[in-house]
């Protein structure tokens, strides 16, 4: 059974019960990643811990390097990630406090970010009408039920480019396209994992109502961090009941996700190329 990846948003910079091995930096084609990544056990279990905007939270959502952070995941072994997310709501019955097991996902970042590792002389058209995997995803929301927390079945999580939040006019915009929730990261990891064949989930921490709700006509950092700090508990004990209950075979289409999708030859592919994918093309090329 390879690794379980945890990805820790906004305020959740570490997590209690891990029994540390080692803490690990990891050298990428692309870069480095947001901080040193932490390789341990919880629940009996191999776990890899990165927060993504680094401890002491000083890297904003459109500078983080996400391919070098799934790049070093997948150096690690790791077949699985859970990212943890907070997020504002779009509809009246998704409240702070309140999770989300995203389902779909929209982007409005208009590709600001480098969301892929097939970006030059090899070319790859992934499947990605199911962004996370249906499997993992299960697991999130029954882990979150069984803990009697409210947390809700699926949702759309549209990705806005930050660091502002919204203005009124684009919160009422995305309302009206029916997107629930709104955060600032969570696209481009989903994308770059699919790419790399590993299984991916969001669970994303409702910390307020945006900006279009008229008894929260703003949001400010001191009321998500208020939020934030109520829920970072419960998003924990749910991390911990969804690793206790991941089986070690992977049946979902994840695993596969580039058998078919290659689509340059493979003679022509640089050496350089060849070397830096490895990990994640190696098989398909060779």
């Amino acid at each position: 059974m390879g690794r379980i990846g945890i990805i820790g948003g906004s305020g959740l910079y570490k997590i209690e019960g891990i029994k540390i091995d080692r803490e690990v930096e990891v050298k990428t084609p692309f870069g480095k990643p947001s901080g040193k990544l932490v390789v341990g056990n919880l629940e009996g279990k191999e776990v890899v811990f990165m927060p993504r905007h680094d401890v002491g939270h000083r890297i904003p959502p459109s500078h983080i390097n996400y391919r070098a952070n799934i790049y070093a995941m997948k150096k690690l072994a790791v077949e699985r990630i859970v990212s943890v997310t907070v997020c504002g709501s779009l509809k009246e019955e998704l409240k702070p406090l309140d999770f989300v097991a995203v389902d779909q996902f929209v982007d409005r970042t208009n590709y600001a970010r480098d969301m892929s590792f097939f970006t030059e002389g090899i070319v790859a058209h992934i499947e990605f009408a199911h962004p996370v995997c249906e499997e993992l995803r299960r697991l999130v929301y029954e882990a979150g039920r069984s803990l009697n927390l409210r947390i809700h079945n699926g949702g759309t999580y549209i990705n806005m480019e930050g660091p502002a939040f919204s203005t009124l006019a684009e919160s009422n915009l995305y309302r009206s396209w029916g997107m629930d929730v709104i955060g600032m990261t969570n696209f481009t990891e989903a994308k770059l994992a699919r790419e790399a064949e590993i299984c991916y989930v969001t669970l994303a921490a409702v910390t307020d109502y945006d900006c279009w709700h008229p008894q929260h006509e703003s949001v400010t950092v001191d009321m998500i961090i208020q939020n934030l700090n109520k829920n970072v508990e419960d998003a924990k004990r749910i991390l911990s009941a969804v690793i206790k209950n991941i089986k070690p075979e992977r049946n979902c289409a994840c695993k596969d996700a580039l058998k078919y999708a290659i689509i340059t030859n493979k003679k022509v592919i640089l050496n350089k190329i060849k070397k830096d994918l490895d990990i994640i093309i190696g098989k398909y090329i060779k």
